[in-house]
């Protein structure tokens, strides 16, 4: 192989290497993506309407006597179908994953219910399942009583409870009367108290003989 063909093979070498660096160097100007001038990435968020801000205060929940005095035993007991796999309601009913609720209303807490094994922090909790009691359990067992083995969630909504509660509430030989709402009810004021307005007559003010005042 004479020189002139040795240096024809290298200028075509050369030649490559040259496209391909010039190839590469195009790519990387044309794909190259824009880096942002914060290091992450732009999460699109739903503002927050007034109502809607972190810390609006709620509405304050009715107190359970008002909500019994609204409630439906017969939506308590179509809501407590969901408790049969753990609990029976019926006199005399057996125990399950949980106690029989007949005549839970007013009866001593963790204890009794046929010779449950109730779990320790049941037990510790101690006083009777009040109306209020249960309204509170139900909302969260868990919350309510940490180390409880109901592993039941709890009714997040306070008509639900108060329906279930209702119905639970019948399930005796001598139903624990229900609370009355009024007993909580604000002191309205008495009759003929001051309501900041004149009385009959305007600002003539009459003396004993029942004749206006003159000016």
């Amino acid at each position: 192989m004479n020189s002139f063909e040795l240096n024809k093979i290298l200028g075509a070498i050369l030649g490559t290497c040259l496209i391909l660096l010039a190839l590469n160097i195009g790519a990387g100007a044309l794909f190259t993506p824009d880096k942002p001038a914060k290091p992450g990435f732009n999460i699109a968020v739903k503002e927050q309407g007034a109502g809607e801000k972190a810390g609006a205060a709620k509405e304050p929940e009715q107190p359970i006597e008002a909500l019994l005095a609204k409630a439906s035993v017969e939506k308590g007991q179509a809501a407590a179908k969901q408790c049969q796999a753990c609990h029976t309601f019926e006199k005399g009913g057996p125990n399950r994953v949980g106690p029989n609720l007949w005549n839970i209303v007013g009866s001593d807490r963790g204890e009794g219910r046929g010779g449950f094994n109730f779990s320790a922090a049941m037990k510790s909790k101690g006083g009777k399942w009040t109306f209020d009691e249960l309204n509170k359990f139900l909302a969260n067992p868990r919350g309510y009583i940490p180390g409880t083995a109901m592993t039941f969630a709890g009714l997040s909504r306070a008509e639900q409870r108060a329906d279930v509660i209702d119905y639970l509430h019948t399930l005796s030989d001598n139903p624990v009367a229900l609370p009355k709402a009024a007993e909580n009810a604000p002191a309205k004021p008495a009759a003929g108290g001051d309501s900041g307005k004149q009385p009959p007559g305007g600002d003539q003010a009459k003396p004993p003989g029942g004749e206006p005042a003159k000016k």
